[in-house]
């Protein structure tokens, strides 16, 4: 009987040391995401380029990259080393202030419409496709975006290329 008691607490700190020492893994299994009124003070502490994942909640490729693409490891420790990266829902109803503007939801007919900052950073000829991802340079000037779906082997290479380009 006192075997099996001790073999149970074995069990038990095992399993206990096991869960925390994972707890860091599982927190990190996605990029880290700020906000767009952290930037400036973010900048000032390091001039990054930003990444800004427009999306929304009933895309689904846009599901689809918030699964995969921003879940892999590779992609996840890119982001978080070299960028400030802002997920953005083309839906949000508060107002968010970027660059020294606000912007807010603009309605388009019952319970639908877009977020004005979606419009402005993700617009190409006049409309917004989903999911968009922005490259914005440390002073938000937007070089590149990319409207559709990409996978994480895919964004790494993207994102690669534009850092020769932006040099």
């Amino acid at each position: 009987m006192e075997s099996k008691l001790r073999i149970m607490k074995i069990n038990i700190i095992t399993i206990i040391i096991l869960i925390t020492g994972l707890l860091p893994l599982a927190s990190r299994s996605q990029a880290k995401s700020y906000t767009f009124e952290q930037l400036d003070s973010l900048q000032t502490i390091d001039k990054r380029n930003v990444i800004v994942f427009i999306h929304t909640d009933w895309c689904r490729y846009c599901q689809a990259m918030k699964k995969t693409t921003f879940k892999a490891k590779e992609v996840v420790k890119m982001l978080d080393g070299h960028y400030w990266f802002i997920e953005l829902n083309a839906e949000e109803k508060k107002t968010i202030h970027f660059n020294g503007q606000a912007y807010s939801f603009k309605p388009t007919g019952n319970n639908i419409g877009i977020h004005a900052l979606a419009e402005h950073l993700g617009s190409k000829d006049g409309k917004v496709s989903f999911p968009t991802i922005c490259f914005l340079s440390p002073d938000y000037n937007v070089p590149i975006k990319y409207d559709q779906f990409i996978s994480a082997p895919n964004f790494l290479k993207l994102t690669k290329a534009i850092n020769r380009i932006s040099r």
